[in-house]
């Protein structure tokens, strides 16, 4: 018991120190994909390769939610314009060593969320979404909606509802998806019936 008592002990550390070397290059990695504020469909599949190469780091939340989301975005074989937009946003947050806020969940009151929050129906509702989810990727977002009869597309004055992701730190303003979690609050404000809710209280009423 002493002898596997030391191993777990070493084990640990070590893989502690392995984990951290991993994060350090996933850094550097992420640095490098952002230089050019751009990314490409071929920098994505290099970066899915790596992660899927390294999943001993995969107890680390963010990185998990990286991986995954990546592997959903390439399943369909194509990047959209939204999907690199939202790896843009995450990545250069890596590459500002932002890990711990890359997995905070966002307070509401961080958030121009509505109060009271709406009860939401969605027969003949319009949804967008925006952000990182913790529920899947974009497109399993809006299947799960059009399943119960609602529309998706872009932020438009016709969209009904536009729900923010789990994932997402403070600084939303300054995020990809700020200007559009902003253009909705104006929209609100100028008397449009959009509702900006959060991806909590829209997971809610998915199983009513």
């Amino acid at each position: 018991m002493a002898i596997r008592s030391g191993d777990d002990f070493y084990n640990r550390v070590g893989g502690d120190r392995i984990g951290s070397r991993q994060i350090d290059e996933l850094i550097g990695i992420a640095r490098g994909l952002v230089a050019d504020n751009q990314i490409n469909q071929a920098e994505v599949e290099f970066l899915q390769k790596w992660l899927a190469a390294n999943l001993h780091i995969s107890d680390q939340p963010v990185v998990r939610v990286l991986y995954e989301r990546i592997t959903e975005m390439l399943a369909d074989g194509k990047l959209d314009d939204d999907e690199k937009v939202e790896l843009l946003d995450t990545l250069n947050q890596f590459s500002n060593r932002d890990i711990g806020g890359l997995g905070e969940i966002l307070k509401s009151t961080s958030l121009p969320l509505n109060d009271p929050e709406p009860a939401l129906t969605f027969p003949g509702q319009r949804y967008c979404f925006t952000g990182t989810f913790n529920f899947g990727c974009r497109k399993e977002c809006e299947r799960a909606v059009e399943d119960l009869g609602a529309e998706v597309g872009t932020l438009t004055q016709k969209t009904n509802v536009l729900v923010i992701g789990i994932y997402a730190t403070d600084s939303w303003k300054h995020s990809s998806f700020g200007n559009k979690i902003m253009k909705a609050c104006e929209w609100r404000d100028s008397g449009w019936p959009i509702c900006i809710v959060s991806e909590p209280h829209w997971r809610g009423y998915l199983s009513t």
